[in-house]
């Protein structure tokens, strides 16, 4: 028929030109790759100096290499971002703060990126740890919240290893106002009235944290109780305490004795026992509240700890502590909030595992405390 030629003719000079057209695309991407990678500026070496930079949440990749080139890091995003190529590992870094060089290498950037001992303003607060610093019977000290927090801020900045000290966070925490420091709004009267020394116990919860190295002690605080503050919250630890009828900085505190003293199976139950030991008016005689002034890490207490006075002397007042005693975790205060129903006024840590027995009366309590003997529990 005619026309079909010249129609077939003219798919022919289209599929050409389209052809042709794709492959200068090609050859031109190829060139625009070729010239890139050959001309991206990049330092040599390992750098020199000191400085700190931070990975934040999501951050990708060429975000990465951003932050390092505004930083004087790198020469530009691309001389990070192309080294990480080659290293699979780099999709495994996290958000936080890195020591760094200025003027590296690309490659030199990824591989002190990806070093474990480049990692700084890590803390990471485990549940029961205190304020303070705490000792052991046979005289080990294990490191308290302050102590925790002044490693973490340790950084070299200018060529100079700096931290923020124990005494200047200790001094921050009494000499400023708490409200200036974020202390929550639900915990300011409780606060406010503590001990100075004393007035932030259980307001750090447990969890990693980053601490950003070069800050001042009140700055290095206010983060803290603020990332603090949102988990806490979270927690369900101020709905929940409104919902039943009471006071969250109370909860809190209530919260930090379950955690010294229970395993986690354990803590609604023990839970239940303080709260029907303080309905009852009856005095807690929990040993850990006795050690706690102490700073001391041990299951039982002595003698002439016990005749010891003072507020935190559960064995001579009634009533719960000024403050908690301790970071509280989740299982803790969720045990605080609901604990589990049942007429237990005693209990022991009876197994060595740390499980506890519980008892309703003396003489059963009496019972439980000789099988705990038995079985090595203390």
């Amino acid at each position: 028929m005619p026309g079909k030629k010249p129609r077939k003719k003219g798919r022919r000079a289209a599929v050409l030109v389209l052809a042709l057209l794709l492959l200068g695309g090609i050859a031109a991407g190829g060139v625009y790759t070729f010239f890139t990678w050959f001309t991206v500026p990049d330092f040599e070496g390992s750098g020199s100096g000191d400085l700190v930079i931070e990975v934040e949440d999501g951050d990708s990749t060429r975000q990465i290499g951003t932050v390092l080139a505004q930083n004087g890091v790198v020469a530009a995003p691309e001389s990070f971002t192309r080294a990480a190529q080659e290293e699979d590992r780099i999709r495994s870094v996290q958000p936080g703060f890195y020591q760094m060089r200025r003027q590296m290498s690309g490659a030199a950037a990824v591989a002190m990126l990806l070093d474990p001992a480049s990692r700084v303003g890590e803390l990471d607060i485990r549940g029961g740890v205190q304020l303070d610093d705490t000792r052991a019977p046979d005289g080990t000290v294990a490191p308290g919240v302050l102590s925790l927090i002044a490693n973490a801020t340790c950084a070299r900045l200018d060529g100079q290893e700096q931290c923020v000290s124990v005494d200047e966070l200790r001094s921050a925490m009494t000499d400023t106002d708490p409200a200036a420091l974020g202390v929550p709004e639900w915990a300011l009267e409780g606060v406010s009235a503590a001990e100075p020394r004393r007035r932030l116990e259980g307001l750090l919860v447990p969890g990693r944290y980053d601490v950003p190295p070069g800050t001042s002690a009140v700055e290095v605080l206010r983060g803290l109780l603020a990332t603090s503050g949102e988990r806490l919250a979270a927690s369900g630890l101020v709905a929940g305490a409104q919902s039943i009828g009471t006071d969250p900085y109370q909860v809190l505190t209530i919260a930090s004795l379950v955690e010294k003293e229970a395993i986690n199976p354990d803590m609604p139950k023990v839970a239940r026992v303080i709260y029907n030991r303080l309905g009852a008016g009856r005095r807690l005689e929990l040993d850990s509240m006795v050690n706690y002034p102490l700073d001391l890490q041990a299951l039982r207490t002595t003698a002439e700890d016990r005749a010891r006075p003072g507020p935190y002397n559960s064995y001579a007042v009634a009533g719960l502590p000024p403050t908690p005693i301790a970071a509280p975790g989740r299982e803790a205060i969720a045990a605080a909030l609901e604990p589990e129903p049942g007429p237990w006024l005693y209990f022991v840590r009876c197994q060595t595992d740390g499980t506890s027995c519980f008892a309703e009366t003396l003489d059963q309590h009496g019972a439980n405390v000789r099988a705990a003997r038995q079985n090595g529990a203390f």
